[in-house]
């Protein structure tokens, strides 16, 4: 019987440190935020809405839609999916993830993140928010 107890205490034990090392790897792995451009890791957007390229904040999605850069206000994306950039609407995020620019469709937002353009994946953009998605590739990727 307390052979059939140890088993059990060390069985726990395991599972506990099992479960333990899961958090520290799902903690250590990329977040589900991150920006890749051409497979790799260049920015990521934070549950803040600062925009980080290269380790460094370059930008901030405030939540009234504005977009900072460096500090400055230098766009907005509009609660109907507009992009605006220095007033004027330069593109457009569609409920089916269609990017448009000056009106014709460029890209594309994936359901699973993946970020394309012209038909070809580009990037991801797993678990941001497809406006921001957009707009980051308009702000600070692509010009």
């Amino acid at each position: 019987m307390k052979l059939i107890l140890n088993i059990m205490k060390k069985g726990l034990f395991l599972s506990f440190v099992f479960l333990f090392a899961v958090m520290v790897l799902n903690t250590n792995q990329a977040t589900a935020q991150d920006l890749r451009k051409n497979g790799s890791i260049v920015g990521k957007v934070e549950s803040n809405g600062d925009v980080r390229i290269n380790g460094s904040i370059v930008g901030k999605f405030e939540s009234n839609g504005d977009v900072r850069k460096s500090g400055s206000i230098v766009g907005k994306i509009e609660s109907n999916g507009d992009i605006r950039k220095s007033g004027s609407i330069v593109g457009k995020i569609e409920s089916n993830g269609d990017v448009r620019k000056n009106g014709s469709i460029v890209g594309k937002i994936e359901s699973n993140g993946d970020v394309r353009k012209n038909g070809s994946i580009i990037g991801s953009a797993q678990g941001v928010k497809k406006e921001y998605a957009a707009a980051a590739f308009f702000f600070f990727f692509i010009d």
